[in-house]
């Protein structure tokens, strides 16, 4: 008699990016890289390229609502991401699921400024990404724009990561990784900050490349892939850096477009099948 074992399982919420390169996409792509069955759920659509954002439109939380009790109420979730939330009524959306279905590991990437530079975000989702998301989560990562935006706190060095990270931890997130690749430093380095624990830090040696479009969706939904499949939250974080920093290796030696690139997630697949 055959047996059969159901697929590991992740959900991403978020945006989608008509380049491919960000996103939806690009947390579908790594999900499947890693050997995580990816559903989804759009939060809006953008017209985007690897030059510019040209448009965004978010969808309506009724329909979003949909989409989230279709997957929920079939399908076993082992782990969430969410990425673009851009408005407090779907930030309240999402959060009424994560009570409802009891959802586990789920990790926030505040997508809230692009590669490019455009805002994707109203200032209003801050606020209520401290309301509704901040205690229903289990990691939280900003990188330094979004940090500053979250916390208030304006973030030069290494050391303000850990102000800022304090504030949004006194707030109600349980971890908080501030991800360091806006710095201007030898090393890009990332510091998990948690209640109630040290301070851990992750550094790779900086690329030289303009293909970083779709980097942070890629690391936070690597870290999201590794808790599904049952790693520790340090132990996710630490796999996903590793992932993610040879997938923009890889990428720097493409080209894709007139702008920022994308990082090679195909490379996450020979990355994580040589480990």
């Amino acid at each position: 008699m055959s047996t059969t074992s159901r697929y590991t399982t992740a959900l991403t919420i978020a945006g989608s990016d008509s380049g491919g390169c960000a996103g939806i996409q690009a947390d579908l792509k790594t999900f499947s890289a890693l050997g995580v069955f990816g559903a989804s759920v759009i939060t809006a659509v953008t017209a985007q390229n690897t030059v510019e954002v040209r448009a965004v439109e978010a969808l309506s939380p009724a329909i979003i609502r949909q989409q989230l009790e279709a997957v929920l109420d079939d399908m076993p979730v082992d782990a969430v991401k969410t990425g673009m939330l851009p408005s407090p009524e779907i930030i309240e959306v999402v959060a009424e699921a994560i009570d409802r279905y009891a959802l586990k590991c789920v990790v926030v990437d505040p997508v809230m400024v692009a590669t490019s530079g455009a805002r994707l975000a109203a200032a209003s989702v801050v606020e209520a990404f401290r309301k509704n998301l901040y205690r229903r989560v289990s990691l939280i990562t900003p990188n330094v724009p979004e940090a500053e935006a979250l916390s208030g706190k304006a973030i030069r060095t290494e050391e303000d990561f850990r102000e800022a990270a304090e504030i949004m931890l006194g707030e109600g997130c349980p971890a908080v990784l501030v991800k360091g690749g806006h710095l201007s430093s030898a090393c890009a380095t990332d510091t998990l900050f948690r209640q109630g624990r040290e301070a851990v830090s992750f550094s790779s040696p900086r690329i030289a490349t303009a293909n970083l479009h779709g980097t942070g969706c890629t690391f936070s939904s690597a870290i999201a892939a590794h808790l599904a499949q049952g790693l520790e939250l340090e132990d996710a974080v630490r796999a996903a850096k590793a992932c993610i920093s040879a997938a923009i290796r890889a990428g720097s030696e493409r080209t894709l477009g007139k702008g920022y690139g994308p990082v090679n997630h195909l490379h996450i697949y020979d990355h994580f099948t040589k480990r």
